[in-house]
């Protein structure tokens, strides 16, 4: 939408139309001690042409595009359709937000209705929201919603799961008297199972794990989620590569409770970190403890099919101390996006992107094990992520590497110091059989 700003007579009429006659007169009632007696201390305002070559020498300091690059660990790099640019760039879609009014915004509705639909079905699960800000607050969002289920006030986390979304876990609950306990891992990059028993006792409401996990390890969900119910305690599956869902079993189908992560990989570009866009998903019954908002699909008085705003739990709609979230916004440019990109796509082409994501991760990990001084850390199944252990400091063959404008893999050891010769590597559909064998001659390189 067009901004065209106001003209001074424009300025002056309503300014007049209220009854004053300055901009000081209509702020008058601001106490002059809280008053800014200065400039605001920005940059003078710049020429059209001027701002347009700030913005381009801003953007040539980007060297990411100058490098292969093999980072993965929660924003992944995938091919986005044309069509998604060009459907949600149109003027309908520009600025689509929370709908205040929402039976008059069908088309908002309709998106977030699709949405919903499509990752019910990915998910396995009864109900999708519409949705969250980013997996990490989705996470800590599931971890509330249990507490809420159950009472309980003790919650098991992975240490496999995303660091990022264990700190934002401890952010959200660290006022709220609810505790955690951390969970191993094994030699396979999984979760014990008998260590996982051993901390089960009547205080834990869930347990909260990611599978494809941190490491890029496929977790036996099955096997977790009969252990936990078992136990009375909830099952929350963790997705940061969400097109894994294109090939695994659904997460529903397995027995898991809430499932929520990250869908950015649903033609959402990397874009510095965000905007990104978390998604919940859970069982029928629980509904009522979901946060965020719903969108039904319902008929008018003349039979025709209309969306309609179904159940909204937020502060701004209901009192404020009974609403089970604070999350204000459904992401919906970025929900937008992750619908366009999914009809796009159907079902028979997400299985076909999926496929080729686990086919060109096997042969890269397969080619790179191959290396002397170079071996897979961990046994346990893969997706499109795999952890590397090399014979000397990861730091050491990074720099090696980056020399070659290459970002061979994600370092681990600031967040798990047992890993300080490892790194975790990512492969999708973006990258060519002649990108992979390039890091392979590198890393060799590297090594002698």
């Amino acid at each position: 939408m067009s901004y065209i700003s106001l003209s001074d007579k424009e300025k002056q009429d309503m300014l007049a139309r209220v009854g004053v006659t300055s901009v000081d007169e209509l702020f008058k009632t601001i106490p002059e001690g809280v008053k800014l007696d200065r400039s605001l201390g920005v940059p003078e305002a710049l020429s059209e042409p001027e701002l347009v070559a700030h913005f381009e020498a801003l953007a040539a300091q980007n060297r990411y595009t100058d490098y292969l690059s093999f980072l993965g660990g929660g924003v992944y790099p995938h091919f986005i359709p044309t069509a998604v640019d060009y459907l949600a760039g149109r003027g309908e879609f520009v600025s689509p937000y929370t709908p205040y009014q929402p039976e008059v915004s069908q088309g908002t509705l309709q998106v977030i209705f699709e949405f919903q639909t499509l990752m019910c079905q990915l998910t396995g699960m009864d109900i999708a929201n519409a949705s969250l800000y980013d997996g990490a607050s989705g996470a800590a969002e599931a971890v509330l919603m249990a507490n809420r289920l159950n009472r309980k006030t003790k919650v098991l986390v992975a240490s496999s799961l995303h660091p990022q979304y264990r700190q934002t876990i401890d952010t959200y609950i660290r006022n709220l008297g609810i505790t955690t306990e951390t969970l191993g891992y094994g030699e396979d990059g999984r979760l014990v199972l008998g260590d996982l028993e051993k901390h089960l006792d009547e205080d834990v409401s869930a347990v909260i794990f990611q599978s494809p996990n941190f490491f890029g390890v496929v977790e036996d969900v099955r096997a977790v989620s009969d252990l936990l119910h078992d136990h009375h305690a909830l099952s929350i599956a963790v997705v940061t590569e969400a097109v894994s869902l294109g090939l695994l079993e659904p997460p529903g189908a397995l027995g898991v409770d809430i499932v929520t992560g990250e869908a950015q990989s649903f033609g959402i570009p990397l874009s510095f970190g965000g905007p990104i866009l978390g998604f919940m998903a859970c069982r029928q019954k629980l509904i009522r403890q979901m946060p965020g908002r719903i969108a039904g699909e319902t008929q008018d008085v003349d039979g025709n099919t209309g969306f309609v705003l179904t159940l909204s739990t937020r502060e701004q709609h209901i009192r404020r101390e009974r609403a089970t979230s604070n999350i204000c916004t459904n992401q919906a440019l970025c929900l937008l996006r992750a619908t366009i990109y999914l009809e796009s796509l159907g079902r028979t082409g997400m299985r076909e992107l999926a496929e080729l994501n686990l086919h060109k991760a096997a042969y890269a990990q397969k080619t790179l094990t191959a290396i002397d001084g170079v071996k897979a850390r961990f046994s346990g199944p893969v997706f499109n992520e795999f952890v590397l252990e090399f014979d000397r400091p990861w730091q050491e063959v990074e720099s090696r590497l980056r020399e070659d404008k290459i970002l061979g893999g994600l370092e681990l050891a600031p967040d798990y110091p047992e890993l300080s010769s490892c790194a975790l590597v990512c492969v999708t559909e973006t990258h060519t059989r002649d990108d992979i064998d390039r890091l392979a001659s590198a890393l060799k390189e590297a090594l002698s």
